[in-house]
């Protein structure tokens, strides 16, 4: 299992969101640079306008468990923000979704490990 830590200041934020390429899924959205480490480095973002505190952590607990999954089979070097689309129900916050997105987005970026 690979080690990716978590990005927490707002300038890291800032500079993936700026300077990063931009993936869409159904639910989910994700910006994705490339950085000069060995490691992957995990930001997740939902708007407060969305919904209330509970259901926003439910729903941060699905992406890290998806992302969990899925984390040994992509390359390392990267910082990845996933955000919650606005528009999107949250009654369509199931973990299925969300890995399918995440599926798609790692495919459509050409992360996962080549066997």
């Amino acid at each position: 299992m690979k080690k990716t830590k978590m990005l927490k200041k707002n300038y890291e934020f800032a500079t993936v969101l700026r300077k990063g390429t931009y993936f869409s899924g159904k639910t989910i959205e994700a910006f994705i640079k490339r950085n000069n480490q060995n490691t992957n480095f995990l930001g997740i973002a939902i708007s407060s306008k969305i919904c209330k505190a509970v259901k926003r952590n439910h729903i941060k607990r699905l992406m890290r468990e998806s992302y969990k999954n899925l984390e040994n089979k992509i390359n390392t070097g990267h910082s990845i923000i996933f955000l919650w689309k606005k528009k999107v129900d949250i009654k369509q916050a199931c973990y299925q979704n969300v890995e399918k997105d995440m599926k798609k987005i790692f495919a459509e970026a050409k992360l996962f490990i080549k066997d």
